[in-house]
């Protein structure tokens, strides 16, 4: 079964940086996605950034430049770098995975890490 466990969220001045961890097991799809989400007070879960199998990106336009997405294949980890925090990413992160690659929806998600950024 699959597992997702991320971590790395925190308070942080707008500005700064962040990276959120997702450590992930049990995956036996060679074609998959994983992906990152983020659900801000009052406002519906947002896609935020993918990466599929094949090494391929994708940035929800309010954060495309300032986050990265990648991930350590040896320690099968995915991570999401974080540059110039604002306060509109103030948000509940949670990575999920997409057994089908496609990177629409996802069937598996972590338990979600909070990110908080001051004015």
């Amino acid at each position: 079964d699959v597992q997702l466990a991320d971590s790395g969220g925190g308070l942080v001045q707008a500005g700064g940086s962040l990276r959120l961890s997702c450590a992930a097991s049990g995956f036996t799809s060679t074609d998959h996605c994983l992906m990152w989400y983020r659900q801000g007070p009052g406002i519906e879960t947002e896609f935020v950034a993918s990466l599929n199998s094949h090494g391929n990106t994708d940035y929800e336009d309010a954060v495309r430049g300032r986050f990265t997405i990648s991930k350590d294949s040896a320690k099968n980890t995915l991570y999401l770098q974080m540059n110039s925090l604002e306060p509109e990413d103030t948000a509940l992160y949670y990575c999920a995975a997409d057994l089908r690659g496609t990177c629409i929806g996802y069937h598996y998600r972590g338990q979600g890490t909070q990110v908080t950024v001051s004015s």
